[in-house]
């Protein structure tokens, strides 16, 4: 199967917020409860797993500041890792953790 985009794929995934709507009220962004539920739950493992690293930490830290949840703060770094995935096999690349820049 192939993506056009990040967002297609962290969509089949489930990872891509959606807007709930019933008649004139709206109710915000939530995680979708379709897409591919096996994906999706890799992708959760991956980003729970993640929190060891010291990037994805601070990204994680960062959405709690922002006033998210635990498990939202988990789909978005979750989501984040997607776009990862959807660059390296878009550019057939390995992975390459980034470099801390020293001031």
């Amino acid at each position: 199967m192939e993506f056009k985009t990040a967002g297609h794929l962290g969509s089949y995934a489930g990872l891509a917020p959606v807007t709930w709507r019933s008649g004139t009220s709206i109710r915000g962004d939530h995680s979708s409860k379709k897409g591919n539920k096996i994906l999706k739950r890799a992708f959760f493992l991956s980003a729970f797993a993640s929190l060891k690293d010291p990037v994805s930490r601070a990204y994680y830290d960062r959405k709690r500041a922002q006033g998210k949840r635990h498990n939202q703060a988990l789909i978005a770094l979750a989501r984040r890792r997607c776009d990862v995935l959807f660059a390296m096999l878009r550019d057939g690349a390995l992975y390459e953790p980034p470099t801390v820049k020293a001031a």
